[in-house]
């Protein structure tokens, strides 16, 4: 859901599909299973067990934006109805 809906509302004309990464703090092939049934797309799935989970290095908190700046752009962002030719 979050792909598309970065691809819909963020992606520019010249960006690619968005691709994710996914960092689980504990593995559940079950849930997993059912949770990217649907998914076409080709996705991973595994255990992190690093300090990546409990710490992220300064300069790439600093780098990334915070979850409220992208809450509050996508909320901003026209719907694909919106954008769409009738």
């Amino acid at each position: 859901m979050y792909l598309a809906a970065v691809d819909d509302q963020l992606a520019g004309p010249n960006d690619g599909p968005t691709i994710g990464l996914i960092l689980c703090k504990t593995k559940d092939n079950v849930v997993a299973e059912y949770a990217l049934r649907s998914s076409a797309l080709p996705i991973g799935i595994a255990e992190w067990t690093g300090a990546i989970t409990t710490h992220l290095p300064e300069e790439l908190a600093a780098a990334l934006p915070r979850i409220e700046d992208l809450e509050a752009e996508l909320a901003d962002a026209p719907t694909p109805t919106e954008t769409s030719a009738p």
